[in-house]
């Protein structure tokens, strides 16, 4: 389905990232595992990427940093010639309600979450142009579709990615060039298990699906927008989370 592509993941070193990357290279894609933090776990990505037969390769770069990012982007067209798609999923949380929530929180979830996605969709603007195809996935969250409390800086930005989505979806589908969002609930990662049990259990009642998500299922709405099949799919946000956004 992705053969011949090349995807470059950010925040691919773990959780819903990792196994985006995983689940591009089955499908036969060549993958860039970008990571901020996490070299460890980033190289270990790339080390399964490896074993399916597929090339892979760990870059460090904050996607905040908007010069980082271009460096970035510019080493890897010179590595592997061509990107072919492009997932935002990096991303941070700095929970508070607003009364307690810092300037330097809501400025550091927005820069990550929302400038972030920006900075690597403008370094990627000019290639995919050049190239007259391409595929932009951005990884929002139901957060940013119905709000949170205690969520002010994290809903805003991922309300900002589906802004910045159809925005970039009605600016580059002359080119070719489809751009969509993927929005997750409340899925099953190391994130989420570290929260109690009661915390659990109350989000999960707001679930219609009574069950969290996985993140291959994430994923595998990842790879349908990637692909040829989703090639009249453009500036939509497809909800995964168990009906919470209904």
């Amino acid at each position: 389905m992705l053969e011949g592509k090349i995807a470059l993941i950010t925040g691919a070193s773990r959780g819903i990232g990792r196994e985006i990357a995983l689940t591009l290279a089955g499908y036969g894609a060549d993958v860039i595992v970008n990571y901020n933090g996490s070299e460890d776990k980033a190289k270990e990505v790339v080390k399964e990427i490896e074993n399916m037969g597929r090339k892979a390769v760990a870059v460090q770069c904050s996607v905040a940093d908007y010069t980082a990012c271009g460096k970035m982007i510019e080493e890897m067209l010179g590595a592997f010639g061509h990107i072919d798609i492009l997932v935002n999923n990096a991303g941070i949380t700095k929970d508070n309600l607003m009364i307690k929530m810092s300037e330097e929180d809501f400025d550091a979830v927005i820069d990550t979450n929302l400038k972030g996605t920006f900075n690597t969709i403008k370094h990627m603007y000019r290639p995919f142009i050049k190239q007259r195809s391409g595929r932009i996935i951005n990884l929002s969250s139901v957060s940013g579709v119905l709000g949170n409390p205690g969520q002010a800086n994290y809903s805003a930005s991922k309300a900002g990615v589906i802004g910045l989505t159809k925005s970039m979806a009605k600016e580059l589908a002359g080119r070719n060039i489809t751009v969509n969002a993927v929005a997750p609930g409340y899925i099953d990662t190391d994130m989420t298990q570290a929260m109690g049990e009661a915390a659990k259990e109350a989000i999960i009642s707001q679930v219609p699906l009574k069950r969290a998500g996985q993140p291959k299922e994430i994923a595998e709405a990842v790879a349908f927008l990637a692909s040829d099949k989703a090639g009249y799919i453009t500036g939509q946000v497809i909800s995964v989370d168990g009906g919470m956004a209904i």
